[in-house]
């Protein structure tokens, strides 16, 4: 009997032979009679591959967003914050001398900020942070230098001008050349009160950093006219410290600390935007929970299907059984049927989230052209254009998860069909 089965099993017929391989791809091709299960797996694919293109896409557009937000935000403020513990701040400059020698610190700017209230020729007036540098310290801060639209910031120490943002332009109806009128609160001193002081400025560049926030809002003004005009003569507010590794701030406070040689407070860009990179880690950890429960439902059709493959393929599991096959041959069967599906259906899914990464500000632009509308409003998200960016290490373990849904999915009914002996398995056709 022994010998008899022997001789009648397939040659090669091993674990995951090509005769196992063969079965399995001959129930993966949709056929007349078996055209529910046909369905059911062809929907098996597509939900898994929309789940993982899905999460690949949402995870590379977060992680692009908070990228440009981290990369705008260290852009244009310092990392480290040097504030005075006792006022006022009057040797700032030889203070950012000593900092600019600390190892890891690029430079040190001493700075003046004020709220204001800035009108143009068009347009109601609106809220601005005024900024008061010198020239050659905003030239250091690339972000801005490199991003001048109109203008120069050649000589903008002796322009008693003022660069500003492109959106803040727009809004106010200002071009190159235009004045902008600019209020402060804090004032002269009467005998009447403090008087808000109205004063005009010239607009002598405009950039774009490409963040509606700092483009709407920032006005840099010469640290010489800022003094002047927030009433702070040869003093100034702050000392931004911008270093080599914004990860390592840490590490440089003794040092900054020491080379201050006053009692400072330091704040790093930490500490100043937790709130902000928090909510956004929270989104993102939310939304791959949520978007892992779609590739999760694509793994169940798998089950139903291949239940129902096992249904109707009774009568061939009995004839296979009969023929020589055993229990782990046809449990090796329907692991690759149903592995199959998910395996297809990640390699797919996979290949769609990098062409729309690739692609996903055009695809922005048609959609809002198609809907006219305009999708993602950068005065909503701060970001001019959509950004996406994958990680490798993130996009493998979407991959690995889909990849271990599918073979849990396909457990369940490759054991109940390996369980049926060939008297069950035609009792059960």
């Amino acid at each position: 009997m022994t010998a008899n089965t022997a001789a009648a099993r397939p040659a090669g017929a091993g674990p995951f032979s090509m005769f196992e391989r063969m079965v399995a791809w001959r129930y993966l091709r949709p056929q007349r009679k078996e055209a529910v299960v046909s369905v059911i797996a062809l929907i098996s694919f597509f939900g898994i591959m929309l789940g993982v293109a899905a999460l690949i896409i949402v995870m590379a557009v977060m992680n692009g967003f908070r990228a440009e937000l981290l990369t705008r935000i260290l852009g244009i403020n310092g990392h480290l914050i040097l504030s005075p513990v006792d006022l006022p701040l009057d040797d700032y400059d030889a203070i950012a001398k000593r900092i600019n020698g600390v190892g890891g610190v690029k430079y040190a700017i001493p700075m003046i900020d004020g709220q204001v209230l800035s009108t143009g020729s068009a347009g109601p007036g609106t809220g601005a942070l005024v900024r008061g540098i010198r020239g050659e310290d905003l030239g250091k801060i690339s972000l801005v230098a490199n991003n001048i639209r109109q203008g120069s910031l050649v000589g903008f120490d002796t322009s008693e001008g003022v660069a500003i943002g492109a959106r803040m332009a727009e809004n106010l109806g200002l071009v190159l050349g235009d004045t902008i009128t600019l209020v402060s609160p804090e004032g002269d001193a009467t005998p009447f009160g403090t008087t808000p002081r109205v004063k005009t400025f010239p607009v002598t560049a405009v950039f774009e950093v490409g963040m509606s926030e700092y483009d709407s809002s920032i006005v840099f003004m010469p640290l010489g006219e800022a003094q002047l005009y927030f009433n702070m003569e040869n003093q100034a507010q702050t000392i931004e410290i911008f270093v080599d590794n914004p990860d390592n701030v840490d590490a440089l406070r003794p040092a900054i600390e020491e080379a201050a040689q006053r009692p400072v407070y330091l704040a790093d860009w930490r500490q100043r935007n937790q709130t902000f990179f928090s909510a956004l880690q929270v989104e993102r950890n939310v939304m791959f929970m949520i978007l892992t429960l779609i590739v999760l439902v694509a793994a169940l059709n798998i089950i139903s299907g291949l239940i129902m493959l096992v249904k109707d393929k009774g009568r061939d599991i009995a004839i296979l059984r009969t023929m020589g096959a055993t229990q782990g041959a046809i449990l090796r069967i329907f692991l690759m049927t149903g592995a199959a599906i998910g395996v297809a259906g990640t390699l797919a899914g996979v290949a769609l989230g990098i062409v729309v990464c690739l692609n996903v500000e055009s695809i922005r632009q048609f959609f809002s052209w198609l809907s006219g509308t305009v999708l993602f409003n950068p005065e909503l998200y701060f970001l001019s254009q959509l950004p996406a960016r994958m990680d490798v290490g993130e996009t493998a373990s979407v991959i690995a998860m889909a990849l271990v849904l599918s073979f849990l999915a396909t457990i369940f009914p490759a054991w109940r069909a390996a369980r049926l002996d060939p008297v069950e398995a035609l009792r059960y056709e």
